[in-house]
């Protein structure tokens, strides 16, 4: 492991002044960026730990909603009577990922954050664009199983390997931050994330020093919450296809769906056209079907991903299928 500077903030402000510098990093649960420093994938000069801040509360928000603290554990989060009750497919998701010994550590901003879990990316003998940009992607024409059908490119073909972003994205959270010079900005999560493009080393709107504080979430919506997530074994592993959906029946008819997507893509995946899909119509196969063409009609597999294809089509209607019989 690369020698680093190492600093303790006192409060967020200095927190982001601490940060503000290049190859300055936050380190909080450190879950994936201790691993990811150990290979020197990441060599930061300087860490700053935010551990201690007072950013650790699940509260109600002003309007409704709930206002998570960046340093919420992921396990508290999942164990928080209101978040069970208001929000059960964010509990559901952060019971899928990791262990439980990394749930206690790993923070609701870290979880944001962490990095994908190429093979490639985390080999630094391999060439990748993600890890330094202009080496090629190694994935592209190597074992790429786990890796994206949609939103790729010739750069890189990485997944997000966040459950719990998933289920915020489903969920309109909003990501407030503090920037060095003061100021305060929310940051819908749908504008959060960076598709790779030629530059998929930058993978989120953040700029340099800007400290997550806390994630918003909007009231609780109507309708069955569900998710579910498709993986090689049934603890610890990452998802192949996941799927987290809020949807509402009334009448014999979908009257809202919000669908999310995991395994996928670069980022936690919505894709408009497959909630219009749904959307005022009777539910049917057909018409999940219908929906999963929408999902899939840019999808593009790699070889040894090529699978993901239909899977996804088939997780998706068994997630709609299910809320339509939860709801009946």
């Amino acid at each position: 492991m690369k020698t680093f500077e190492y600093s303790r903030a006192g409060s967020p402000q200095e927190a982001v002044a601490s940060a503000a510098v290049a190859g300055a990093r936050f380190i909080a649960g450190g879950t994936n960026l201790l691993d990811l420093m150990k290979l020197q994938v990441m060599t930061p000069d300087a860490l700053v730990d935010i551990s201690r801040l007072p950013l650790d509360q699940v509260e109600r928000g002003v309007e409704g909603g709930v206002r998570i603290g960046a340093l919420v554990p992921n396990s508290d989060l999942a164990a928080n009577p209101l978040i069970r009750e208001q929000y059960p497919v964010l509990a559901k998701a952060l019971l899928a990922g990791a262990s439980g010994q990394l749930r206690n550590k790993a923070s609701t901003g870290g979880n944001l954050l962490q990095r994908t879990r190429c093979y490639y990316f985390y080999d630094p003998g391999m060439g990748c664009n993600k890890r330094e940009p202009g080496t090629g992607c190694s994935a592209q024409q190597g074992f790429n199983r786990v890796l994206a059908v949609l939103g790729t490119s010739e750069h890189c073909i990485a997944t997000h390997p966040s459950d719990m972003a998933v289920a915020m994205r489903a969920l309109d959270a909003v990501i407030h931050t503090l920037r060095p010079d003061g100021s305060e900005r929310g940051i819908p999560i749908g504008e959060f994330y960076r598709l790779p493009g030629d530059t998929p080393h930058i993978e989120n709107v953040l700029e340099q020093g800007e400290l997550i504080t806390a994630i918003a979430l909007p009231p609780a919506p109507a309708g069955v919450q569900i998710y579910r997530k498709v993986r090689d074994r049934a603890s610890y592993a990452f998802a192949l296809v996941s799927v987290a959906a809020v949807v509402d029946v009334q009448e014999g008819r979908i009257a809202s769906a919000s669908l999310a997507f995991g395994g996928l893509a670069h980022m936690p995946w919505r894709d408009p056209a497959v909630e219009a899909a749904l959307v005022g119509q009777a539910p049917s196969p057909a018409l999940f079907d219908a929906a999963a063409d929408a999902l899939l009609q840019g999808a593009r597999g790699y070889g040894h991903n090529d699978f993901k294809i239909p899977l996804a089509r088939r997780t998706l209607a068994a997630v709609l299928g299910e809320a339509v019989e939860t709801r009946a």
